[in-house]
């Protein structure tokens, strides 16, 4: 593969300019879930997944909920999640009568916007009354883009409620996303979940769709995934970029990109780069590309934009 080294971006502004980015953000995936119908006694559980959107550093301090018929899984607090992280929250439906049951699960964090609210529902019922019931978490996933001939691969998670859930068969409609991970027939006890892997291998450029089917003995089957993802062409070049550092106070980075001198500008980086270079591997050839960076202190606060520098990726 053929680099090209970019001259170094011109030094980044010492002061930290005004232009604010989110600071710590919790959100929950999802915010509203119903277990559905479960027998008085017996026990269904969903595993919420917690995410931290915002690039700073959130704390998570305390958790409560305002009805005795739902409860939390062990969760160690105080709980510590860096920019992008996330972490499971199993949270347990056991009615205690017959009935719509419904409450609120309170999450409290250093976020803004505390608490974070997770509205909960279910129906108690007889054991003639409760219905089985599968539930994927999340329900769509997007693999973004993946160079053709590689793979990627995400998790879902496959809970059972309302009694035991027989997994009988599973499948894709499409040949560049496959299932792994699971080894069929698989019984899920009520309350419990299983993993299972997508992969998504594009065989061409260009975004694809699918749907990821499984099949089991619950009233709702077969419960489907969505796919998506974005196979890129390699060119075989890459831009190299390096750069100095401001004033030192930085924690990371963010670099943007353009087709044209001045922008608009796209990020290129889901999370803040740590040193003072980045190699962009998704160019294509013949193609003039114009970039900028700016520096991100740890308040959370971003600088301007650096001066912009241009960079000719040679013909195919």
């Amino acid at each position: 593969m053929r680099s090209f080294p970019l001259t170094a971006i011109a030094l980044l502004l010492c002061a930290i300019a005004p232009i604010s980015i989110s600071a710590q953000r919790l959100k929950s995936a999802p915010r509203v879930y119903d277990f559905g119908a479960v027998e008085v006694g017996q026990s269904s559980s969903f595993a919420f997944v917690l995410t931290n959107t915002g690039a700073k550093l959130l704390r998570i301090t305390s958790m409560s909920l305002d009805r005795s018929d739902f409860s939390f899984g062990p969760l160690q607090l105080p709980l510590k999640l860096k920019p992008g992280s996330s972490v499971q929250l199993n949270i347990a439906f056991t009615p205690q009568k017959s009935g719509l049951r419904q409450g609120v699960g309170r999450i409290s964090s250093n976020d803004p916007k505390s608490p974070l609210n997770i509205i909960l529902s279910g129906t108690g019922g007889s054991k003639q009354r409760a219905e089985k019931k599968l539930t994927l978490s999340p329900k769509s996933l997007d693999f973004g883009n993946v160079n053709v001939g590689s793979s990627a691969g995400l998790t879902v998670t496959l809970t059972a409620s309302g009694g035991a859930v027989t997994l009988s068969s599973d499948r894709t409609n499409s040949s560049e996303f496959t299932i792994a991970g699971l080894t069929l027939p698989l019984k899920i006890p009520a309350g419990q979940n299983v993993q299972a892997t997508l992969q998504f291998t594009p065989n061409a450029s260009g975004t694809a769709n699918a749907k990821a089917g499984f099949f089991s003995n619950a009233k709702d089957s077969p419960v489907f995934e969505l796919l998506k993802g974005t196979g890129v062409a390699q060119s075989g070049h890459e831009v190299d970029l390096t750069w100095d550092p401001g004033d030192g106070n930085a924690v990371g980075y963010n670099i943007f990109r353009g087709t044209t001198h001045g922008g608009p500008y796209q990020q290129l980086n889901s999370g803040l780069v740590a040193s003072t270079n980045y190699s962009d591997l998704d160019v294509q050839g013949g193609t003039t590309y114009f970039y900028v960076a700016t520096e991100v202190d740890g308040e959370g606060r971003q600088s301007a934009y650096s001066t912009e520098t241009k960079a000719i990726v040679p013909g195919n």
